[in-house]
């Protein structure tokens, strides 16, 4: 029997099934492939459309964590890998190339900015816009330039920049973003609802306040100096956004990276997000002796924001057994951040000799444990690393609203 004959017969027999049975082996299954059992037929696009399997669907996704890697071999020829720890066996490959196809002038050089729920944003190169695409919708659309003007890629800072899903509007979100104006810091915010930017001016924290970290509020770094940055804080119903400037602290002489004046600067790499900041230190090469630029990962370092967002506190390192694991020589690396529930999350993509390697870790600040977890290869040999983000979230949305017959683009 053929490969298609097999699953039409799989397909028959799995119709058989009760539906309550159907629709608990579907909630196993991650969003991707959720998607394209409704182009199978019309039984299961009517399972996967009832609002109380879309409600449980979403329920399981909301804390489900994904690592999006953008890679592109030439300007027109890009592609989107997405990876959970739920389905630990598989990256998903999103060609994004087609989805961004009827906003992407010829020649133009995309770059990788964020993601939150079902949204993905990417910022042009050459025309300094923001393209706005929307996964499961399939709906792509470029947001209004914002209040300074055309921004090229190398001008979105990823510590000073969030994008946060409105979870009571479908589709709905918020970008924001720091910056300096006239040595002022000024926090800019794009709604999807309003398609309008509005400039936010900022006050300074008061005596008695405080900024839990994970407390719904959005950290926005604008300076990192030798001994102190420079954040803004922004809460969704306040008015006002804070600037706080913390200052680095190590009461117990621990020998512990304090900011950048420890050691060479190359051997620091520091990634923001969220009130949280992971110090990846390095050495040379092969007995601490540099080939080239090639380097070596020594230790990584946790710190966050104090409850008045006055101090970084040290908060863990990673430990001996989980170093051993990720040790491999590098030339470059960049890395992105998050905390979602009292999780923090940090992926780490290095190259060397134009080999890539992922690593992603993840520490449960209730349980004070490092996790490392599993990634397989994203055969990215020859290719050049373009953004990498985290997202969590993603969600199934009422029918009428989903385009069914570009669900195809999410595969494996």
């Amino acid at each position: 029997m053929d490969r298609s004959s097999s699953s039409s017969t799989n397909t028959i027999g799995l119709c058989l099934l009760p539906s309550e049975l159907i629709q608990s082996i579907f909630l196993s299954l991650v969003l991707p492939e959720i998607l394209p059992l409704k182009l199978v037929n019309k039984f299961f696009s009517s399972i996967i459309s009832d609002q109380t399997f879309i409600r449980q669907c979403n329920t399981l996704s909301s804390s489900t964590t994904w690592l999006f890697v953008y890679k592109k071999l030439w300007l027109r020829d890009a592609v989107l890998h997405a990876f959970t720890n739920r389905s630990s066996d598989r990256w998903f490959r999103i060609p994004i190339s087609e989805l961004l196809k009827p906003v992407q002038f010829h020649s133009e050089d995309l770059y990788f900015l964020a993601a939150s729920g079902n949204v993905l944003l990417f910022a042009s190169n050459m025309i300094g816009e923001v393209i706005v695409v929307n996964l499961v919708t399939v709906t792509v659309k470029k947001i209004p330039p914002c209040p300074l003007g055309p921004r090229g890629t190398s001008s979105w800072r990823r510590s000073g920049m969030k994008l946060v899903i409105d979870l009571t509007r479908s589709g709905q979100f918020n970008f924001m973003f720091a910056e300096f104006v006239g040595n002022q810091p000024i926090l800019f915010v794009y709604s999807s609802k309003t398609d309008m930017w509005k400039s936010m001016k900022v006050r300074e924290i008061s005596a008695n306040e405080l900024l839990p970290r994970g407390g719904g509020h959005v950290f926005l770094n604008l300076v990192n100096e030798p001994r102190e940055s420079v954040l803004i804080v922004y809460t969704p119903d306040c008015d006002t956004p804070v600037v706080i400037r913390p200052r680095f602290i190590d009461p117990n002489d621990q020998g512990l990276t304090i900011g950048f004046n420890w050691g060479n600067a190359i051997d620091r790499l520091h990634v923001y997000g969220d009130g949280y900041m992971m110090i990846v230190k390095s050495k040379g090469g092969e007995n601490n002796i540099i080939i080239g630029n090639m380097r070596v990962l020594e230790g990584v370092e946790l710190w966050g924001l104090s409850l008045d967002g006055r101090n970084w506190e040290f908060v863990s390192n990673v430990p001996n057994e989980v170093m051993k694991m990720i040790e491999k020589p590098y030339v470059a690396m960049m890395g992105c951040l998050e905390e979602n529930n009292g999780i923090i999350r940090g992926a780490l993509v290095s190259n060397n000799k134009g080999f890539w390697n992922m690593t992603w870790l993840s520490f449960d600040t209730k349980l004070n444990k490092w996790t490392l977890i599993s990634l397989p290869d994203c055969k990215m040999k020859g290719w050049n690393m373009a953004g990498i983000s985290f997202s969590s979230g993603l969600s199934l949305h009422d029918p009428t609203h989903s385009n069914n017959e570009k669900i195809s683009h999410l595969k494996t």
